[in-house]
């Protein structure tokens, strides 16, 4: 839905997972791993990659190179300081495009710089000149720009621009910019110059996208975004919302491919290990999820009633969560896409006990469903299985790499793997992977444990949720006195549901 139409126009999406988004805490990347991440970005149409830092290090530059030369569709950037061995690191990783910084607050220039506000300028239009020399796109940043001091701010960037820049970026470093601020800032800074204005905001307040949104009403038309929001301290503005919300809510076009969103997502989650908070905006587990039965009544009737955007325009599903909050029409449609068919006798029978279990606590999963539905309905244990485990052996201990080996069924066939992790059930999990990979892309999204029981001899529950590449979630519970055998026996219930889903869809898995 268009909630305020813009004279319509495309903005230009700058991706720095890369380079920005690297820079979250504990967080490095392989050149191999920023190139396989760059072929993603390029499947999701960003209109700029920036790869990098090539003067940070030999890796660094390595990486920059290596994307520059995989003779991707978008523009592939690298960061450079006006400093000349910085450019030409830029220039020898073959870019096509160089982002330029120095800081111009006072702040930054007296205790960072400790140069004056006309040395910071000389030294920026020298930059911006030896960048040109050699044919390669200039894009300018006045870093911390929205404490500089305005007049000061639009003086360099008039100056550069005189320079040759080809477009300027208005950083907010800190995140300490309101949307008004910075809808007044763009305006300002287009009011003396005629290239292209981008804006580069973080979210130390939780504003970053506020903030970029608020730029493009006010004129810019370029973004600096990275995937689920990653980078320095709270991170920058992340390109899923900023996509989503300008399509959806002003009716501003981008390049972006939307549904590769989410795979775009998960692969950046998996290489850099930065989990996904589940309730995040539009890549977020839960984004699409719902368990209120004025909701789920609300939704299974007329999606637009609860979800503000199609979840699969962002290659997602959504999904249905049974609670003490759910209502009949959302058990009876989980019930529905399990095969079941109850009375509504039946299914008034399943919601009292899906209410009660809740209400003592306890997750329900879709497994604990199916169990309540089966032993309402009278069925026996469904029987087809995709996955079964056949053996599992763990070691682990002091100075001992965690190792686990399993064999399993799977479709009828028998294999065996092994794996190490930093934990036994890490191991577990890694080798079972390894195998049900040979079908389908299932990831680990969610693991609980809890001990029923006090004492050595405690018994363990453990809860999982699970989910594959096109976005089908399945939850399961697996009990048991060892907290490794309860977690994999969860995990291959979990797998199986989609699993059998896939199998039931697309035939016989392959």
């Amino acid at each position: 839905m268009v909630v305020s139409k813009l004279v319509e126009r495309c903005v230009r999406i700058f991706d720095t997972t890369l380079r920005d988004g690297e820079q979250t805490p504990g967080v490095t990347l392989t050149p191999e791993e920023k190139l396989e991440i760059a072929k993603q970005l390029d499947k999701l149409c960003v209109d700029t990659i920036e790869a990098g830092f090539p003067i940070a290090s030999r890796g660094e530059a390595e990486a920059v190179k290596l994307i520059a030369r995989a003779g991707l569709n978008a523009e592939i950037c690298g960061l450079a300081r006006i400093e000349k061995a910085d450019i030409d690191a830029a220039l020898d990783a073959d870019v096509s495009c160089i982002h330029l910084f120095i800081a111009t607050s006072d702040i930054h220039l007296t205790y960072k710089l400790k140069m004056s506000r006309q040395q910071a300028l000389e030294k920026a239009i020298w930059g911006v000149e030896y960048a040109k020399k050699h044919g390669v796109t200039v894009e300018f940043s006045a870093e911390d720009a929205t404490r500089t001091d305005p007049q000061f701010l639009k003086e360099f960037y008039r100056e550069v621009v005189r320079a040759g820049a080809d477009r300027v970026d208005i950083p907010d470093t800190v995140g300490v910019s309101t949307p008004a601020r910075m809808a007044q800032l763009v305006r300002e800074v287009k009011s003396v110059v005629d290239v292209p204005i981008a804006v580069h905001c973080h979210n130390d307040f939780g504003l970053a996208v506020a903030n970029s949104l608020a730029a493009v009403e006010a004129g810019a038309s370029e973004v600096h975004v990275t995937v689920n929001g990653l980078g320095e301290r709270a991170g920058n503005a992340a390109l899923e919302e900023v996509v989503m919300a300008l399509h959806n809510l002003y009716g501003i076009k981008t390049r972006i491919n939307t549904r590769a969103i989410y795979e775009t997502s998960r692969l950046v989650s998996k290489l850099t290990g930065v989990v996904v908070q589940p309730n995040k905006a539009i890549v977020g587990d839960n984004a699409f999820g719902h368990e209120s039965g004025i909701h789920t009544h609300g939704v299974l009737a007329l999606p637009f009633t609860y979800e503000p955007l199609d979840p699969e325009v962002v290659g997602r599903k959504r999904w249905l969560q049974a609670g003490k909050h759910a209502g009949s029409h959302g058990i009876r449609a989980q019930l529905q896409e399990m095969g079941f068919s109850p009375t509504d006798e039946q299914l008034a029978q399943i919601v009292n006990m899906v209410k009660e279990m809740a209400d003592k606590g306890k997750t329900l999963t879709d497994s604990d469903i199916e169990e309540i539905a089966r032993s309402v309905l009278k069925l026996p244990e469904e029987e087809e299985k995709v996955l079964q485990l056949n053996d599992l052996a763990v070691m682990t201990g002091i100075n001992v790499v965690p190792t686990a080996s399993v064999k399993l069924t799977l479709d009828g066939k028998v294999y065996v793997a092994s794996a190490t992790g930093v934990g036994p059930v890490d191991a577990a999990v890694k080798a079972i992977q390894s195998i049900t990979e040979r079908v389908a892309k299932i990831s680990l999204k969610e693991y609980r444990l809890e001990a029923l029981t006090g004492g050595s001899d405690a018994m363990a529950e453990v809860i999982v949720k699970v989910g594959d590449n096109e976005g089908n979630i399945s939850s399961a519970r697996g009990v048991g006195d060892d907290i490794v055998v309860a977690s994999v026996q969860a995990l291959i219930k979990g797998m199986n549901k989609l699993l059998l889903k896939q199998k039931k869809t697309k035939g016989n898995l392959k």
